[in-house]
C-alpha cells in the first residue's frame, strides 16, 4: 500500500487526472518496447584508442546495422566508408570530396542507419538525445511514415535538400552519427581495472563522462589509483612506482597534470652515481613511451619504491588486525659488516642511503617534503578529483543487474567452498556481507569523516593487496621480493580458493544465490584474469554460468591471451560473446575505415524477444505504474484534490 505522504509528493508532479492518464499510458508503452542493448567490458588498463574505438563501433554492432540494412546493396569498400564516418564523422568529412551527390548519397544512408537503432527506443527518449538546434529536422527524417509513399518521399527529398543548401550538411551528419553512437549501447557496464599499463586511463573517463548510462565494478588498480587520488600517500608511491616502471608516465603528467620534476631532482641527488641496473624500466631499450633518459628513469624508480616501502611499512604496523606483518619488510632487512641481507638472503641492490636500520620505515627529511609535494598535487589536480568523484558515483564494488552479478575479481571462498568470514575495518564479514562492508568502508574514505576516514583510508592499502581482499585475494604481494631477491621462489603469490573452485558450477550457484540471484537462470561476470586462448582457455566457465572477459584489450597482455579482449552483449534477443582482434590505430581507421575485427563466440538467443517488463528497470516501472494507479484512484475519489 504506498503511503498517502508519497502519494501528496507524488501530486506536485502530476496535478490532476489527465497527467496521471498521460503518464500511465506512457509507462505501459514503455514496458513493451525491446530491452536496451548492454555491452560489458573489462580491464581496459589505459588502452583509449582501443575503448574509444570499440564505443564507436559498439563491438561490431554498427557494422552488423550495416550489414543487415544495405546487404549486398553496398560493396565492402563502400560499407567500411559509411562506418568510418559513423564513427568518425568529424575526421572523416575533413578529408572526404564532398558533392551535392555525396551530401545526398550519405546523408540519406546515416538517417537509414539512424532509423535501424532507434527503432526500439520511445520517441521521447530519443528526442531527448537530440540536439536543440537540429532537432525538428532529424524528428522529421527520422519519423516521415505518415504520409503517402510518393509524398513522404518528396517530403524527405525536400529536407535533404534544403539541408545542403543551407550548408547545414556536416554539422547535421555529425550529429546523426553521435546519436548512433548513443543508442547502439544503452547501457555500458565496465567491470574493472580502467587504470594501469595503457597511458590513456584519463581520456577513457572523459570519454564515459559523455557517455549516457554507464557503471563501473572497481578493479585492484581502481582501488589503487583511487586510494591515491582520495591521499593514501602509500598507494601515491605505489602509483608512482607501478607508472614509472611500465614507463607510463602521461597518464600522471599529460592526463592530471602532476608535476614529476621534484621527485626526478630527488632522485638524481640521491642516486646520482647509482646505476640503478635493477631499477630500469620495463623493455626499456624498446620503449617508445620513454619521454626521459631510461637512466633518469630508472633513479626515479628507485627513490619511489624505497619510499612506497617505507609508507606501507608504517601503514600495516598501525593495523596489526589486518596480519600483514610480513609485508612490513624493512625491520626484516639487516645491514652486517657493510652487506644487506633479507631474511638471510643477500639483497641484489646493497645502496640504500636512505634506510635507517635503527629506524628503518622513517623517512628522511627529504623524502617526506617530496611527499607532502605529491600528496598536494594528487589533491589539487582539478581532473584527478573530478575523475575521482565519477569512480565513486558510477561505481560500486559489485552490481546485480538483470540476472548477472558483476564484480571485478573475486569473492573470497574457503577450500571447501564456504564463504571466508574475514574482518573489514571491526565486522567479520563473509560472502555478500563482506562485498557490502568493504563497499562501505571504500565510500568512507572518500566521504567520511575523523578517523574512520582515516582508516578506511589506510584500508584500500589492504583492498590493494591484502589477502582476504576481494580485489585481490592472493596471500601476499611480493613487490618487494621480486626488486631484492634472486630466489624466485619467494616471488610466489598463492591466489585465494576462489580462482580455483569458481569453474565449479555447484560454486557459481552457491555464489548467485547468496546475492539473491536465481542459480538456474543468473549468470556472474568477472574480469581480472587474462584468458589465455592461445592455450586453449575459454571465457565461458561453469557451464556457462561465469564469464570471464579479461581478453587483453592491454597491449602488453595481449601476447599471453592471443586476443585483444572481449564484449558481453546482452540485447532483446539474448546474450552474444565478442572476441576482438588488435585495434591497429585511429589513423587508420579514419584513413581506410579499418576497424577491429570481431569474431562471435557465443550466441544465446532466446526464441521470445524480452521487453522493458522483463527487466531490473521494468519492475522500477510496475512500482511507478501501481502508484499512479493508486494516485488516479485517490483523485477519482476525492481523498485528494486535482490542481
Amino acid at each position: 500500500m504506498t503511503d498517502e505522504r508519497y502519494l501528496r509528493l507524488l501530486s506536485e508532479k502530476f496535478p490532476n487526472s489527465q497527467s496521471v492518464v498521460t503518464e500511465l499510458i506512457n509507462l505501459r508503452a514503455i514496458l513493451s518496447l525491446p530491452k536496451g542493448t548492454e555491452h560489458f567490458v573489462s580491464d581496459l588498463h589505459g588502452e583509449s584508442s582501443a575503448f574509444i574505438h570499440m564505443i564507436k563501433n559498439a563491438s561490431g554492432v554498427v557494422r552488423r546495422k550495416v550489414d543487415e540494412v544495405y546487404g549486398d546493396t553496398l560493396t565492402e569498400e563502400e560499407k567500411r566508408a559509411l562506418c568510418a564516418l559513423i564513427y568518425y564523422p568529424d575526421e572523416r568529412l575533413e578529408m572526404e570530396h564532398k558533392t551535392h551527390d555525396w551530401y545526398k548519397r550519405r546523408l540519406s544512408q546515416i538517417v537509414e542507419i539512424a532509423r535501424a537503432v532507434t527503432i526500439k527506443y520511445s520517441r521521447s527518449k530519443v528526442e531527448k538525445l537530440l540536439p536543440q538546434d537540429y532537432a525538428y529536422v532529424i524528428r522529421e527524417l527520422l519519423h516521415e511514415s505518415s504520409l503517402e509513399q510518393h509524398d513522404r518521399q518528396t517530403y524527405y527529398n525536400a529536407i535533404i535538400e534544403a539541408i545542403i543548401e543551407t550548408g547545414c550538411a556536416d554539422q547535421l551528419i555529425i550529429v546523426i552519427c553521435y546519436l548512433i553512437h548513443s543508442l547502439t549501447i544503452d547501457t555500458l557496464h565496465i567491470v574493472g581495472d580502467i587504470f594501469d599499463r595503457g597511458s590513456g586511463a584519463s581520456k577513457i573517463l572523459d570519454v564515459l563522462s559523455t557517455v549516457r548510462d554507464y557503471d563501473i565494478q572497481w578493479g585492484n588498480h581502481d582501488i589503487e589509483w583511487m586510494g591515491a587520488m582520495a591521499g593514501n600517500q602509500a598507494l601515491i608511491a605505489t602509483v608512482l612506482r607501478v607508472s614509472i616502471r611500465y614507463a607510463n608516465i602521461e597518464t600522471l603528467e599529460e592526463g592530471y597534470g602532476i608535476n614529476l620534476l621534484p621527485l626526478a631532482n630527488f632522485a638524481m641527488t640521491v642516486y646520482g652515481d647509482d646505476p640503478c641496473t635493477i631499477w630500469q624500466t620495463k623493455d626499456f631499450e624498446n620503449n617508445p613511451r620513454l619521454t626521459r633518459s631510461a637512466q633518469l628513469m630508472a633513479k626515479m624508480h628507485k627513490a619511489i619504491s624505497i619510499i612506497q616501502f617505507k609508507l606501507e611499512g608504517q601503514t600495516v604496523r598501525r593495523h596489526p588486525e589486518w596480519h600483514m606483518d610480513d609485508r612490513a619488510v624493512l625491520d626484516k632487512c639487516t645491514l652486517n659488516n657493510g652487506q644487506w641481507t633479507f631474511n638471510g638472503q643477500v639483497l641484489l641492490d646493497q645502496n640504500l642511503p636512505t634506510v635507517n636500520p635503527a629506524d628503518p620505515y622513517a623517512l628522511s627529511q627529504e623524502e617526506a617534503d617530496l611527499m607532502a609535494q605529491l600528496w598536494r598535487s594528487f589533491r589539487k589536480s582539478e581532473k584527478m578529483q573530478r575523475h575521482l568523484r565519477m569512480l565513486y558515483e558510477h561505481g560500486s564494488l559489485y552490481l546485480v543487474r538483470n540476472g548477472f552479478l558483476l564484480y571485478h575479481a573475486a569473492i573470497p571462498l574457503n577450500a571447501d567452498g564456504s564463504f571466508t568470514e574475514a574482518e573489514v575495518c571491526g565486522q567479520r564479514v563473509s560472502g555478500k556481507a563482506l562485498m557490502d562492508r568493504t563497499d562501505e568502508i571504500i565510500r568512507q574514505a572518500y566521504y567520511g569523516t575523523g578517523q574512520d576516514k582515516q582508516n578506511a583510508l589506510d584500508y584500500m592499502l589492504y583492498l590493494w593487496e591484502g589477502e582476504f581482499s576481494p580485489l585481490y585475494n592472493k596471500n601476499k604481494m611480493t613487490t618487494f621480493e621480486r626488486y631484492f631477491l634472486s630466489d624466485k621462489a619467494t616471488h610466489e603469490e598463492k591466489k585465494g580458493a576462489y580462482f580455483a573452485l569458481a569453474d565449479d558450477e555447484q560454486v557459481c550457484a552457491q555464489i548467485l544465490k547468496e546475492f539473491g540471484l536465481d542459480p538456474a537462470t543468473g549468470r556472474i561476470v568477472n574480469g581480472h584474469v587474462p584468458v589465455r586462448t592461445i592455450k586453449g582457455e575459454t571465457p565461458m566457465r561453469a557451464n556457462g554460468k561465469r564469464f570471464v572477459i579479461d581478453g587483453g584489450f592491454s597491449k602488453p597482455y595481449q601476447e599471453k591471451t592471443g586476443i585483444a579482449g572481449y564484449t558481453l552483449i546482452y540485447n532483446s534477443h539474448g546474450i552474444q560473446l565478442v572476441e576482438h582482434e588488435s585495434f591497429e590505430s585511429r589513423e587508420q581507421a579514419i584513413l581506410s575505415g579499418s576497424d577491429i575485427h570481431n569474431r562471435t563466440l557465443l550466441q544465446d538467443f532466446t526464441g521470445q524477444r524480452m521487453r522493458i517488463k522483463d527487466t531490473d528497470k521494468g519492475k522500477e516501472l510496475l512500482d511507478q505504474i501501481q502508484s499512479l494507479e493508486q494516485l488516479l484512484h485517490a483523485y477519482r475519489n476525492g481523498s485528494l484534490r486535482e490542481r
